[in-house]
């Protein structure tokens, strides 16, 4: 891991930024993020610190200890770049996918095909990773690429704001950093919490946040005390899955890392069998099915028409691609000097 310069760490944020945005986006994965611009490991084997060693360093109050045995900076620069991203970029990628009707600029079809084609890359770029083929690591591949492709396709569950279930959410959701190709708020939409989670429950804090700015600790920004009473209980469900997004990360990052540690290829393997099999859930021909709330409950995909615009899509779906490739091409030239 070494020292880090102060570039070194803005560029990791700004990596924890695009991961941020990839997870969510529905069919896209954090982690093939974190996996392609070369932090994926890192980011494991970090998550994975937390263990006895750790909590003995805090409970002992060997502070600086125990910020460099996580790996503190690291982990500060990207998940602070990720978190970032639900208030910036994000924000930006929904206005340009948003229809025009909706007062966006309606390029939702073609924000799907650049992606599209960064997971096709992506794939490709865990096969150049891949230093030993064996029958086992094809194995894992259609193995993975079976059961990611089984759960794009499931129907979503109605919405549950039950915090019990919101905690699960919260481990079940964070694969999409953990797991390449497994989309987390493509998993919140299969739970049916999506829409609370990824887009009222962080709404609700961003505007919590600009009322304490503001000083109104009082009423947090509302007017009414049912704006009130609601504001709080989105808050305390945010704060129910954040705990069960850092249960799922350790968790997730130890199991991870034992398995990257022993079996990696056949590890990459399975990694790359879940990136194929996400292309279904990022397929860029896709209507939204909403509710009368206009709420994201899944999608409903189709075959497009060939045209001028099919034509177009291909050229962008060609453009994710290459980003990828020539990002393989670069990494790869750069680790020679």
């Amino acid at each position: 891991m070494g020292n880090r310069t102060f570039l070194s760490y803005f560029i990791l944020w700004f990596k924890g930024l695009l991961m941020g945005t990839a997870n969510k986006i529905p069919g896209v994965s954090g982690g093939m993020v974190a996996l392609v611009t070369g932090f994926y490991e890192e980011l494991i084997y970090s998550f994975q610190k937390f263990n006895s060693k750790a909590w003995k360093l805090l409970w002992n109050r060997r502070w600086s200890q125990f910020l460099q045995y996580i790996n503190f900076k690291f982990l500060f620069a990207v998940n602070f770049g990720s978190v970032s991203a639900f208030f910036t970029i994000s924000l930006l990628l929904d206005y340009i996918m948003r229809p025009v009707s909706q007062n966006g600029l309606g390029y939702q079809i073609s924000v799907w095909s650049f992606f599209f084609g960064m997971i096709i890359g992506s794939a490709y770029y865990v096969w150049d990773k891949i230093t030993r083929f064996s029958r086992n690591v094809f194995l894992g591949i259609i193995i993975g690429a079976t059961i990611g492709l089984y759960i794009s396709f499931l129907d979503p569950m109605l919405p549950n704001e039950n915090l019990w279930f919101i905690l699960l959410c919260g481990i079940i959701s964070v694969s999409g950093m953990t797991l390449p190709g497994f989309s987390g708020s493509f998993i919140l939409i299969i739970l049916g919490n999506y829409n609370l989670l990824l887009v009222e429950s962080v709404n609700n804090l961003f505007y919590t946040i600009l009322a304490i700015f503001n000083n109104d600790w009082q009423n947090l920004g509302t007017v009414t005390p049912e704006e009130y009473t609601t504001r709080v209980h989105l808050l305390k469900i945010m704060a129910v899955f954040a705990i069960g997004s850092l249960v799922g990360l350790v968790s997730f990052s130890k199991i991870m890392g034992y398995l990257l540690k022993n079996y990696h290829n056949i590890v990459l393997g399975w990694l790359m069998g879940f990136i194929i099999a996400s292309l279904g859930a990022a397929w860029p021909w896709k209507s939204q099915d909403l509710n009368e709330q206009q709420q994201l409950l899944g999608y409903t995909r189709y075959m497009p028409e060939v045209g001028l615009e099919f034509y177009y899509q291909i050229g962008v779906i060609i453009l994710g691609i290459l980003s990828i490739v020539i990002f393989n091409f670069y990494e790869k030239k750069a680790s020679k000097f």
